[in-house]
């Protein structure tokens, strides 16, 4: 057996695996081979220690998309050679150079990108193109926390590490679902719970997957993180909670922030600005003080808001005020969302930083000229997201190269985002596939190798940078995306992009690291302990945290950073940070109707951003078969809306633009979904869902472009939307190959294991088949449903069935969609009665296929031994629930489901007493169903 180590694809945490092949062959193989693979968690990487998710257990079911992208194309979709796809570019680039000069170029980059790709597109852009409009989808998701970072530190660094989350006596977590967006990491706090009762406090508005398993939930007002932890500064203050000497020796404004905060809330009520108790905003700040080991940390739910920025600032200011920056166990910690987005950061892909943490300064811009020998080093700051394709929309920039990432439905106001690509003269997509939304927008398409295929190296949210490598041949004429930019730079007539490998622009990244720290020995980025390393040692590279100013200190992976209290301000202190908060256009609109409702967008628990990479892979796709909406029952009341019902979301109102109007392409369907755990006059959304699955398109339609005024990050929290009657008279599900001759209105396509389905809606009442298919049909009778069923058959066996009925059909798909195939006979059909009349159960675990039935029939069975073998009155919840996921193995493998099994098997659990009346039981106890 022969194995390679690399990394996962996926989120932050960065974990490393194992790929193994039982062949007697040496990695790499052919595709063909592929299913000779398996993969594992790598038992010595520091951020995962062997451990997975469901996402990164199935990493090689991504491998083959149902369309790879390998060869380049034309807009008309027809194959063309490398050399004609690298002088069409460089020929368009150069026209609009000389036409509209270099702000008309622009470049929009991935966290999913290798710190080598980054590198040199943003070389390429600000040194020899000469324009900083180079951004990235990491925009969307950290440069509130980069921003927040360079106001407090001076740089853009995380200080601690994976570690500090078991050495803390409290982990405060901050609009983070950890349990769903970085399982593993999660996992590590459980765990550190159990070992030394680690308090887990959850400041979310959503009672979250996270949220129920920790030990207190903090359900605050959306968009008022801020308030709450300016309060908690101004507790510590006023109870002389502080650490004064750290304070005075390695911070700047304190007492400018206090008085700031004693001015705006000298007569403001923190429990009534955040919706807390008064008892629960005292017992968090007594919590907060109760130990010096005290981690707080956020993701989505503090960036991606109009007040990002200030709020992790406000976090920050608590922990400089205690003295836990640096240090063991303690201080603020940025949960990065993407596999590489820190090592983008790294090397400038932002169009606020030049590179390796360098701004605009003329010292600055001279270093990095000389570096790269830059004829036309960029002055300025380019445009960023938002503003980029705004830029586009207007016609200020002409030509735009995407490389591995999905605009058209990731950015918010999507449908005019795309409207703006499909209207740009010159548009290039870089991509392992031709179906996503951008890439159907696209004058030439490159073929970019995916994970399993390119090489190079990721930065994880601890500042661990690990090597990703290649393990399988690439198929057609795929190449890296460093390669197909340093090919359009020299076709542009430019020197010095003559790389042959990863390893030539990780080494030249590393050497402008070196002389970076010479020239500003402040800074705390540095790899210059990797700028002479040979190829051979970057193939063997082990995980290595950064800083790392020595060859021996590779494989380090315990790091923190200003543990002396030395700062990379220009006074070597920190920054105490306080911005008031009185911008009412940062705030969404109020609820005027009662149609209206504040929307929440996020990730499910399986799918990985627009869903190029998951949404084939049927095993990830049985959580969230359909886009849905999810509220709770007394708002679902108020908008006049019910579970299952099919939903037309909008935006009330663009505080960007105020010539916006509402139409139906500014607007997307969902299925509503009851959920207790959504706050009163709230919904959520998932951010994954794109016109490449679903006809109408995902939540960014309905989402407008406001943003952060400090790090430009889009608001895609609590924006006010309307829900309106979607229009849909009929609705049901397609198997296999069947023509009807209306359009549906709603479409989303669904892998299974045994096929695929499509789930339909329909503007009419009646549904015709075209009459050139033989065709069957007739109607089923269930107590509160009707549903017709139509098939159609080729040599005598079914090639296509439709379920259709006024409400949603409730089948088991995956046995459904097995009947195609089979010969027409009257076991088939009585099959099929049998499944219609049966309904399905949702899945709850994607590891171990787990449904709602399962645990339900497995907790029934439990409590029926219990009680035959001791009692009715020594039935045991916590005994039930362990025999049950120790028998089914739900919630024991990744543990991203614990939270949903542990709510399944108590719902059950409680049926299951009810009907053993007149015995009785206790109820499970609080704590062993959260």
């Amino acid at each position: 057996m022969t194995s390679i180590n690399s990394s996962c694809a996926y989120c932050g945490v960065g974990c490393g695996v194992e790929v193994s092949s039982n062949l007697d062959q040496a990695l790499p193989l052919a595709t063909h081979q592929i299913d000779s693979l398996s993969l594992t968690g790598m038992a010595k990487h520091p951020a995962n220690l062997g451990r997975l998710c469901a996402k990164g257990e199935n990493l090689l079911a991504s491998i083959e998309q149902p369309t790879n992208l390998l060869y380049p194309q034309d807009a008309s979709g027809k194959s063309i050679s490398w050399n004609d796809a690298i002088n069409t570019i460089s020929q368009r680039f150069n026209e609009v150079i000389s036409e509209h000069g270099p702000q008309a170029v622009a470049f929009y980059l991935s966290g999913q990108l290798l710190t080598e790709d980054y590198y040199v597109a943003n070389k390429l852009a600000k040194g020899f193109i000469g324009t900083a409009n180079v951004d990235t989808n990491s925009r969307l998701c950290m440069s509130s926390a980069v921003s927040a970072h360079q106001r407090a530190f001076g740089e853009d660094v995380v200080s601690g590490n994976y570690q500090d989350f078991e050495q803390a006596r409290v982990i405060v977590l901050v609009g983070s679902n950890a349990a769903w967006t970085h399982p593993v990491l999660f996992q590590r706090m459980l765990a550190a719970r159990s070992a030394n009762g680690t308090k887990i406090v959850v400041v979310d508005p959503m009672a979250s997957a996270t949220a129920k398993q920790a030990d207190v939930h903090l359900a605050i007002k959306p968009g008022c993180d801020h308030h709450l932890f300016n309060g908690l500064l101004s507790y510590l203050a006023k109870h002389d909670l502080i650490d004064a000497p750290y304070i005075q020796a390695h911070t700047e404004h304190f007492d400018q922030a206090i008085q700031q905060i004693a001015t705006d809330y000298q007569d403001a009520d923190i429990a009534k600005l955040t919706g807390l108790s008064a008892d629960q905003v005292l017992a968090f700040y007594q919590l907060f003080v109760a130990h010096q080991q005290v981690i707080t940390a956020s993701c989505q739910g503090v960036n991606q808001s109009t007040l990002g920025t200030d709020t992790t600032n406000a976090i920050i200011n608590c922990h400089l005020a205690r003295g836990q920056v640096g240090k063991p166990g303690s201080g603020f910690f940025s949960l990065t969302g993407q596999p590489n987005a820190m090592g983008g950061r790294e090397v400038g892909g932002l169009a606020t930083q030049l590179a390796c943490h360098l701004g605009f300064a003329d010292k600055e811009r001279s270093l990095v000229a000389e570096h790269w020998e830059a004829p036309n080093i960029v002055g300025h700051k380019g445009l960023t997201a938002v503003e980029m394709f705004d830029a586009v929309a207007s016609g200020e920039i002409k030509a735009i190269w995407v490389l591995g990432t999905n605009p058209a439905a990731s950015l918010p106001d999507s449908h005019n985002v795309s409207k703006a690509l499909a209207d740009c003269p010159f548009v290039v997509v870089s991509d392992v596939t031709a179906d996503t939304d951008t890439a159907k927008l696209a004058d030439l398409l490159l073929p970019a190798l995916p994970w399993s295929q390119k090489d190079g190296t990721v930065t994880n949210s601890e500042r661990t940078i690990s090597r990703q490598r290649g393990f399988v041949i690439p198929k057609g004429e795929a190449k890296a995306d460093w390669w197909s930019l340093a090919q359009v730079a020299n076709a542009m007539g430019y020197a010095g992009f003559e790389y042959q490998s990863a390893y030539d622009v990780f080494v030249e990244h590393a050497q402008l690291s070196s002389k970076v720290k010479q020239a500003y020995p402040y800074k705390a980025f540095d790899i210059s302990g990797l700028a002479s390393i040979s190829y051979e040692q970057y193939q063997a590279l082990k995980p290595t945290q950064w800083p790392i100013n020595d060859t021996s200190q590779e494989g380090t992976t315990d790091r923190r950073v200003f543990t002396d209290g030395q700062f990379a301000t220009e006074t070597g202190k920190a920054q105490f940070v306080y911005s008031k908060q009185t911008n009412l256009e940062r705030s969404p609109s109020p609820i005027n109707k009662q149609n209206q409702l504040l929307l929440n967008s996020g990730r499910s628990r399986d799918q990985w951003h627009t869903m190029t990479r998951t949404g084939h892979i049927a095993k990830l796709r049985g959580h969230q078969v359909e886009p849905t909406i999810a509220m709770s029952q007394a708002t679902a009341n108020r908008v006049g809306v019910s579970q299952d019902q099919l939903i037309l979301c909008q935006p009330v109102v663009n505080c960007v633009n105020e010539d916006y109007v509402s139409t139906k392409n500014n607007a997307t369907i969902a299925r509503v979904e009851i959920d207790s755990s959504i706050s009163v006059d709230s919904a959520f959304m998932s951010m994954h869902w794109t016109k490449q699955f679903s006809r109408a398109g995902g939540v960014n339609q309905a989402l407008d472009s406001r943003y952060d005024p400090y790090s430009k990050q889009p608001g895609f929290k609590h924006q006010t939307v309307e829900i309106l009657e979607a229009g849909i008279k009929l609705q049901g599900t397609l198997f296999g190959t069947l023509d009807y001759a209306q359009t549906s209105v709603y479409q989303v396509q669904h892998t299974l294991y045994s096929g695929s389905c499509v789930h339909l809606g329909f503007a009419v009442d009646h549904v015709s088949l075209l009459s050139s298919q033989r065709s069957l049909s007739w109607t089923v009778s269930l107590p509160q449903q009707q549903i017709k069923v139509a098939c159609v058959t080729e040599n005598n066996c079914l090639s296509g069935l439709l379920l259709t009925s006024q409400a949603k059909v409730n089948v088991d798909l995956e046995a459904v969609a097995a009947l195609i195939g089979h010969e027409l006979a009257p076991d088939l059909l009585k099959t099929l009665h049998s499944l219609i009349r049966a309904g399905n159960s949702p899945l709850v675990c994607s590891c171990t296929g787990v449904s709602v039935a399962d645990i339900d029939a497995a907790v029934h069975q439990q409590l029926d031994n219990q009680v035959f073998e001791s009692g009715i009155k020594s039935a045991d919840f916590g005994k039930a629930l362990d025999a049950v996921q120790s028998n089914l193995g739900c919630g024991r493998q990744c543990g991203s489901c614990n939270s949903e099994v542990k709510q399944c098997a108590a719902d059950s659990w409680q049926i299951a007493l009810g009907e053993m009346q007149p015995y009785q039981a206790e109820k499970p106890a609080k704590e062993d169903v959260a």
